[in-house]
C-alpha cells in the first residue's frame, strides 16, 4: 500500500515538472515572437497623450465627465492629422473659361465630384477659422468661397409662375449635388459688393440673401465698391467696409459680417493702415473681422497651427492651371500626410506626435489635444 502511494506521488511530481517546462517553453516562444514582431515592417499606432486646453495631461479612466471622453479612433485606418492643410477654394463666376476667374459649369460640377470622391467635405469658413470642424473620421474639410456676387452665383428663374433656383447657377448646382450626396454638405461663403448689382435681379436681392442664410450658407464683406485697399486712405478703407455692412443690414438687420476678402488680393503695405481692415467704423457703423482672405495660390494651415495667420488667409483658385484646384488635389493624392484628416470627434483635436511642436495651444479653446505615435518595427 505504502509503495503504491509512493508511486502515485512520484508520478504527480513528474507531471508538475513536465507541465512547468512546457509552460515556460510556451512563454519563451511567445516572448520571442513579440520581440521579433508578428507585425514586422508594419506601422504601430499608439495613443501617447491627451492634453486639455491648458496643456495638462488628462486621465481618461477616472474622474472624467462623459462628454469629456474622447471618441475612439482607429489610428492605423484613419491616420488623423487635424493640423494638416485645408483648401479654401475661390470662385468668381461660371461660364465660358476666358480667364482664370471664370469656371465652366461642367468643370465646376467635376470639381465637386472629385472633391467628394477623394474624401473632402464642406465646412463653413467661420467654422474653419474658429477650429469648429465637425466631419466624419477620415475625411478632409474644404471651404467654398465666391467673390463679387456675380449673377451666375445665384440666379432665379420662373417656372409656372413660381420662383425656382436656376440649376445652372452655383447655388443651384450645389443644391443638386447635396441632394445626391447629403454628406458632402452645403456650406459656402459669398463675398459681395453692395455698390454693384449684387447677384443681378435687384428686385430679388432680399429674397436671395435670406435664401442663402436659410440654406446654411454665409454672406461676407468684399468692400462696398471693390476698391484697391492697398491704395486707399484710412478713411476710404473704413468707409467702403462700413458701407457694405450697412448695405447688408438693410435686408438682414440681425446679421453680422465678420470676414473680409481683399479685392484683387491687395492690402496696405503700411501695417498701421492694415489695422483698419480688422476693425473700424464710419458714420456710426462699426465692423470687426475675424479673418482676412487673400486671392492666394496655396492651401492654408489648420487654424490651430502656429503658422496660421487669420489676417492673411490663403486660397486656392478654382481653375485647372498650375496651383489651381486640380493641381492641389493631385498634390494631396501624392502627399496624404500633408492634408487635414478628421478624427471624427468635434471636441478633440488629434494629431501625430511629430506635429506637436507646430500647435498653438492657445487656439484650442475648450478642446482637448490628443497625440499618437507612428513607429515602424524592423526585423531583428
Amino acid at each position: 500500500m505504502k509503495q503504491s502511494i509512493k508511486k502515485i506521488f512520484l508520478m504527480f511530481i513528474l507531471i508538475l515538472l513536465l507541465t512547468g517546462c512546457n509552460t515556460k517553453d510556451f512563454e519563451d516562444k511567445e516572448k520571442n515572437n513579440v520581440s521579433k514582431g508578428e507585425t514586422v515592417n508594419k506601422e504601430v499606432y499608439e495613443e501617447k497623450s491627451v492634453l486639455n486646453q491648458n496643456g495638462d495631461e488628462k486621465n481618461n479612466d477616472e474622474g472624467v465627465k462623459e462628454n469629456d471622453k474622447n471618441v475612439e479612433v482607429d489610428f492605423e485606418k484613419v491616420k488623423p492629422n487635424e493640423a494638416g492643410q485645408v483648401m479654401i477654394l475661390m470662385y468668381h463666376s461660371l461660364g465660358e473659361e476666358k480667364n482664370n476667374y471664370i469656371r465652366s459649369i461642367e468643370n465646376f460640377k467635376e470639381d465637386l465630384k472629385l472633391l467628394y470622391e477623394k474624401g473632402y467635405r464642406l465646412v463653413s469658413l467661420k467654422d474653419f477659422i474658429n477650429n469648429n470642424i465637425d466631419i466624419e473620421a477620415g475625411k478632409t474639410p474644404v471651404v467654398l468661397t465666391f467673390d463679387d456676387g456675380n449673377k451666375t452665383d445665384f440666379r432665379i428663374i420662373k417656372e409656372n409662375g413660381n420662383k425656382k433656383v436656376d440649376p445652372n447657377c452655383a447655388v443651384g448646382i450645389l443644391q443638386d449635388f447635396n441632394k445626391e450626396h447629403p454628406d458632402f454638405g452645403l456650406e459656402a461663403t459669398f463675398f459681395i459688393n453692395g455698390g454693384s448689382n449684387t447677384f443681378g435681379q435687384k428686385d430679388l436681392l432680399e429674397y436671395k440673401l435670406k435664401y442663402i442664410l436659410e440654406k446654411g450658407m454665409d454672406i461676407e464683406n468684399h468692400t462696398y465698391n471693390h476698391i484697391n485697399l492697398g491704395k486707399a486712405s484710412v478713411n476710404d478703407i473704413q468707409k467702403t467696409l462700413a458701407k457694405n455692412v450697412e448695405f447688408i443690414k438693410k435686408y438682414l438687420p440681425d446679421y453680422e459680417m465678420s470676414i473680409l476678402a481683399l479685392p484683387f488680393g491687395v492690402r496696405p503695405k503700411d501695417k498701421e493702415k492694415r489695422k483698419y481692415l480688422y476693425e473700424g467704423s464710419y458714420e456710426g457703423v462699426h465692423y470687426k473681422n475675424i479673418g482676412i482672405l487673400a486671392v492666394g495660390w496655396k492651401p492654408e494651415h489648420a487654424s490651430i497651427h502656429k503658422d496660421f495667420n487669420p489676417n492673411y488667409i490663403h486660397r486656392v483658385q478654382g481653375y485647372s492651371g498650375k496651383f489651381g484646384i486640380r493641381y492641389w488635389l493631385e498634390y494631396f493624392d501624392k502627399h496624404p500626410e500633408k492634408r487635414y484628416i478628421s478624427d471624427g470627434d468635434k471636441d478633440t483635436v488629434t494629431i501625430p506626435e511629430s506635429m506637436l511642436n507646430f500647435i498653438d495651444k492657445s487656439k484650442l479653446g475648450s478642446k482637448n489635444l490628443r497625440t499618437y505615435q507612428i513607429k515602424k518595427e524592423e526585423d531583428n
